[in-house]
């Protein structure tokens, strides 16, 4: 059994609290290598923002849940080498779908857990979600649930179609499962086509697709409901389309693939929003720089010289999502 706390990191209670209270959102970044946990650290350290480390089932199988332990640890100790006394980093397991894997998280040092039953019936999602809660508790881990299905396809989460969360039912799952966190569904989706081009309508000054807006009064409705109580945004990438183009002409044939406009990212970090996930993002800033370094110098083998620059690029990304999307900038706990 390995504690969090041992591990200098920290849950989600008091940070989601604070971005409530502040009209924030933390950011949620999902990490499976070395690149982009130095990315994601560099850019928390020099924004002075909390920041959750998210690793998915898909991570765990690749990376191996002890050595992404030890990179979590490693980056607490990586963010005070760069000058922050006191990093706010949450180790996170995103869509644990499971008790057993939830458990293993929580054994291993992660300080939050996701058990996402949303693809159960209503009232095993309710006894799953409460079995983690229970166990979790224990060592002081704190646990999202979910209510509601997103559409997309991401690591091994995939749904065809999405389902909004009903605000009727939030009360009645939050209560009896004991949960910190609720994932909810308002039209956010997983992946890099998150919306079919029949979903969205032109923009005739850029030509591009425009998705559907978010659906913000299932929102408000949570929000009546359960008021203060923390609120997560699954599959918030804005799959920025400087990226996309990027792919595309050094060789990469990327088509139709759209986001959520940072716009209603920013109207929902002001609510009680107080988790963002960004995946797919940084996927696109990464291979986007690679790419364009293999095209540009073909006969470059050295690792560095262009996971380096992929580095960058994604630190350029989560600063800028830092700062001008979710508002973290600036606020660790004094």
């Amino acid at each position: 059994m390995v504690n969090y706390k041992d591990l200098g990191l920290v849950n989600t209670r008091d940070m989601f609290a604070r971005a409530i209270k502040g009209g924030y959102a933390i950011p949620a970044f999902n990490f499976n290598n070395m690149e982009q946990m130095q990315a994601i650290i560099q850019a928390a350290v020099e924004t002075k923002s909390p920041v959750i480390l998210q690793v998915s089932k898909g991570a765990r199988n690749y990376a191996n849940q002890t050595l992404l332990r030890y990179m979590a640890e490693g980056a607490v100790q990586y963010a005070k080498e760069m000058g922050c006394e006191h990093p706010e980093i949450v180790l996170h397991l995103d869509h644990g779908d499971s008790f057993e894997l939830c458990k293993s998280c929580v054994d291993l040092g992660f300080s939050s857990v996701m058990i996402d039953g949303s693809h159960l019936p209503y009232e095993e999602n309710v006894e799953l979600t409460r079995r983690v809660v229970e166990y979790a508790h224990q060592y002081d881990v704190t646990v999202e649930g979910e209510l509601g299905v997103l559409a997309g396809v991401e690591d091994e989460v995939c749904a065809e179609h999405h389902t909004y969360t009903r605000p009727e039912e939030v009360v009645d799952f939050t209560s009896k499962t004991g949960c910190d966190s609720l994932a909810i569904s308002i039209g956010t989706s997983h992946g890099a086509y998150k919306f079919k081009p029949e979903q969205c309508h032109i923009d005739p000054a850029t030509g591009r697709l425009v998705p559907p807006p978010l659906a913000f009064d299932v929102l408000d409705g949570v929000m009546k409901e359960l008021p203060g109580f923390p609120i997560v945004l699954h599959g918030s990438s804005s799959v920025p389309q400087e990226y996309v183009d990027m792919i595309n002409q050094f060789g990469g044939k990327l088509e139709a693939a759209i986001g959520i406009p940072e716009d209603e990212l920013r109207k929902a970090a002001k609510s009680a929003v107080c988790k963002i996930n960004i995946d797919s993002d940084s996927r696109l800033a990464m291979t986007a720089a690679i790419r364009k370094v293999f095209v540009e110098k073909p006969a470059e083998f050295d690792p560095r010289k262009y996971l380096g620059p992929a580095r960058d690029e994604m630190k350029k990304l989560y600063m800028h999502k830092i700062v001008n999307v979710l508002g973290s900038n600036d606020k660790l706990a004094k």
